[in-house]
């Protein structure tokens, strides 16, 4: 192996871990099944002060860590067998 394969697997397995924390720490959605049925929300200071909460800076943080996987995979498949050549 050489010392590229190693750091990208080392970042893949970091961001991994640090995905899973991520999503554990974010709380569950409710299920409520009439508002999924009348589509009916809740228009209130919470749900227009959303993007300043914690839980939407754990959601763009799970969303760039998402993304980051994802290159950095495709990167690992696609790329990386072309520079070991």
């Amino acid at each position: 192996m050489s010392v590229l394969e190693i750091i990208v697997g080392a970042v893949v397995l970091l961001i991994s871990v640090v995905l899973i924390i991520i999503c554990m720490m974010q709380e569950q959605k409710p299920q409520n099944a009439t508002a999924a049925l009348t589509g009916a929300s809740n228009d209130s200071f919470y749900d227009k002060n959303r993007g300043r909460t914690k839980e939407a800076r754990l959601k763009k943080i799970t969303f760039i860590c998402s993304v980051v996987f994802f290159v950095l995979i495709l990167f690992m498949d696609i790329v990386m067998p072309l520079l070991t050549k």
